[in-house]
């Protein structure tokens, strides 16, 4: 397992904001189901899903906690040479309030829209615990990996902070990076969450994740990284992002 393999792979699951969710049938015992089903990631780096009490595959998961999510390049082409993940995991359910108000602050800001039927049509927070990885970067390119989740250091009041901060003060660096990446400005772009590796900005209802030059580790490493940026006149080759 090579260092370039889990970035690549993670790299994958936070471009991606939407995969397909395969649970246990329990109409039909032993057969898997699929449901089309949007994330985030979580503080632990895990997907972070939120799911109908009355859906199918929330049933399904109420009997068996097995699933697998599988996460494909956007847009791609050629799906065979595209780069896709597997995780195969357990699913668990949030109970405690806590956890559940910080999961709903996270994901609010990813999906707007989430916010009107979280409490008011029976909808629950479900966290995906990583068993196992299967990454395929291309022709050639196919790994059983393990800890492609990563927790992300700024998760909370941190991360809340500079995001808030940049969408108040800096809205024209934000503009900036959206033309730097090539990505769609016939909407305001507004930041969603910062990672040691990047940030995400939602236009419209689409997410783009775009990765920093180097990763950061601190608050003063993630300023210098978007000031960089800011000034930039090309997107940084090292850890190039994609939409």
């Amino acid at each position: 397992m090579k260092v370039k393999d889990l970035k690549d792979a993670r790299q994958l699951l936070l471009k991606e904001y939407r995969g397909a969710l395969a649970t246990l049938s329990q109409s039909l015992p032993g057969f898997p189901f699929g449901s089309a089903v949007p994330y985030c990631l979580d503080a632990a780096g895990r997907p972070l899903l939120l799911i109908s009490r009355i859906a199918q595959h929330t049933r399904n998961l109420h009997a068996d906690r097995r699933c697998s999510l599988l996460v494909g390049e956007r847009g791609a082409l050629d799906v065979q040479a595209a780069g896709r993940l597997t995780l195969m995991a357990e699913a668990w359910p949030l109970q405690d309030e806590a956890l559940i108000e910080e999961a709903a602050a996270r994901y609010y800001r990813y999906f707007p829209a989430s916010r009107d039927y979280h409490r008011a049509h029976d909808f629950d927070f479900w966290v995906l615990e990583p068993v196992r990885w299967r990454f395929i970067g291309g022709f050639g390119s196919i790994h059983w990996l393990e800890g492609v989740e990563l927790a992300n250091p700024f998760a909370g009041e941190v991360e809340a902070g500079m995001i808030e901060h940049m969408n108040h003060d800096h809205v024209e660096a934000i503009a900036h990076y959206v033309e730097l990446a090539g990505l769609p400005a016939d909407e305001p772009a507004e930041m969603v969450g910062i990672d040691s590796e990047g940030f995400h900005l939602r236009i419209g209802q689409a997410l783009y994740w775009l990765s920093f030059p180097a990763s950061c580790n601190t608050p003063a490493m993630v300023r210098q990284a978007l000031v960089r940026l800011a000034h930039a006149k090309v997107w940084p080759t090292i850890g190039e992002a994609q939409a």
